[in-house]
């Protein structure tokens, strides 16, 4: 009976991380704080621009992360001059205590040259309420705080030279000049975040 009901509150866990937030909707726990590398408190209200915010569910170590994490640093030098805010969102919870501590977010985000808020999710509570499943997930909303399109960054994560598809950048420059972003939703390609429970 215990094996069984541990199972089935692993499916509910899935099933509530699974449901990505619908576009459209508005930017949720935005005043919720968060440690950031910096050591300040940092909600996604303070990382806010003028024309929108950005969030990127992140970490560490993920193959996947460490093949796009340079453009992040190449998108935030493009767009936060636009007015467009920027925050890596660390939800990898199970591994707050080793690779994905907030010492070892300090280092990588030096390393890596982030130019952007790095912040700790505790509880995973964002990555639930947003319905991030991977390591990266990205969600962009407009200055209306209202989503306008979630998913990859691209369509190379190995091959930027070969990259056919830079969905988000696109989907920032559509947004920016008021034009429908197509498609506003991909599918999110990266290691899985790593729940607690």
């Amino acid at each position: 009976m215990k094996i069984m009901f541990n199972v089935f509150s692993l499916f509910i866990v899935f099933s509530l991380s699974a449901e990505e937030l619908e576009l459209g909707a508005a930017l949720p726990l935005a005043d919720v704080k968060m440690t950031d590398i910096s050591g300040e408190n940092i909600s996604l209200n303070d990382a806010k621009g003028d024309s929108g915010l950005l969030i990127i569910f992140t970490c560490n170590t993920c193959p996947w992360v460490i093949a796009w994490e340079d453009r992040y640093v190449e998108l935030a030098n493009v767009y936060k001059s636009k007015g467009v805010g920027m925050i890596a969102v660390n939800s990898n919870e199970k591994q707050f205590d080793s690779v994905d501590s907030m010492e070892e977010m300090k280092l990588h985000a030096e390393e890596k040259g982030y130019n952007f808020y790095y912040t700790m999710d505790p509880g995973s509570n964002l990555a639930y309420k947003f319905g991030a499943t991977r390591t990266p997930h990205v969600f962009l909303f407009n200055n209306k705080d209202k989503l306008v399109y979630r998913g990859a960054i691209d369509d190379n994560a190995r091959k930027p030279k070969k990259i056919e598809n830079t969905y988000l950048a696109d989907a920032i420059d559509n947004m920016l000049i008021g034009k429908t972003i197509d498609p506003a939703s991909t599918k999110a390609l990266g290691c899985s975040i790593k729940f607690k429970n």
